[in-house]
């Protein structure tokens, strides 16, 4: 690459040097469940098992381990099931147990970019997936303080975005500010479908008593993944938009944005804050 410098004073040439960068992989993975293509999303390659795991939470497909059979990693040469996949990259195959099935309404209709995690959906009322057990039972609280040290801990926990700059966060921590997981990706949904993932295959949701914190905005499709979880608190470093304040209204869920410095925006359930 060539980088290019401005000089201080508009008389000066402009300094053009080139040199080596690192940049976030991007590259498509498709998710093929029974044997049929389910979704194809463009995610940064790693944790791709826990990507399709966390992805069929986030669809209410799945809700514990003992929902999937096997989950296996394989191109689309080695995959023999439906090639609408084959040449698009690699595929996580996924074989539920027996008894769980894929709705209509879960099946995309076209790719998910690293951008959308609902993209595909025909209507409000497809992605708008609520838990039966409620988030208003997690009466765990929450401190302010705590909260405000979070994104400094998941900036220094984020390996790869220090060479690239170019990868999202998400940070699972417990109420005591102590990090339980993270994951990266170019994809905000992405990276929580792989804590979410993470959390299912080792048996750990629903995950009560946590603080997701995303590295961006938080976005409808967020809200909805921590709900599924079972988080009781999203917080993120940047501006909810007005649905995803509205589904964690409806949800009982605690929505944090603008977390930085010493101050934060709550949106919904401010009763698990803590006053001191």
């Amino acid at each position: 690459m060539l980088r290019v410098t401005l000089p201080a004073q508009p008389e000066a040439p402009v300094a053009i040097t080139p040199r080596a960068d690192f940049l976030a992989a991007e590259e498509p993975l498709g998710i093929r469940v029974n044997g049929s293509a389910l979704s194809m999303t463009m995610r940064t390659p790693g944790e791709d098992v826990e990507l399709a795991a966390g992805f069929l939470v986030s669809e209410a497909i799945v809700s514990s381990p003992a929902d999937i059979a096997e989950v296996k990693l394989c191109d689309g040469a080695s995959c023999a099931h439906d090639h609408r996949h084959d040449d698009l990259g690699n595929i996580a195959d996924v074989r539920l147990a027996p008894g769980v099935e894929v709705s209509a309404a879960a099946r995309r209709n076209f790719m998910t970019t690293s951008a959308c995690g609902v993209c595909g959906k025909t209507s409000i009322e497809d992605i708008c997936v609520l838990p039966q057990a409620a988030l208003s039972g997690d009466d765990t609280r929450f401190s302010p303080a705590v909260l405000a040290t979070l994104p400094d801990r998941l900036r220094e926990a984020q390996r790869v975005f220090e060479r690239t700059g170019g990868l999202h966060a998400a940070g699972l921590f417990t109420p005591a500010g102590d990090l339980v997981a993270i994951r990266e990706d170019v994809g905000r949904h992405n990276a929580v479908d792989k804590i979410v993932g993470w959390a299912l295959l080792s048996g750990r949701l629903p995950l009560r008593g946590h603080v997701l914190l995303v590295s961006g905005r938080a976005s409808f499709e967020l809200v909805q993944k921590a709900v599924l979880a079972g988080i009781p608190l999203l917080a993120a470093v940047s501006a909810p938009s007005s649905l995803a304040a509205g589904l964690a209204e409806e949800a009982g869920l605690t929505l944090v944005g603008f977390l930085r410095g010493q101050s934060m925006n709550v949106y919904t359930g401010g009763h698990r804050l803590t006053a001191g």
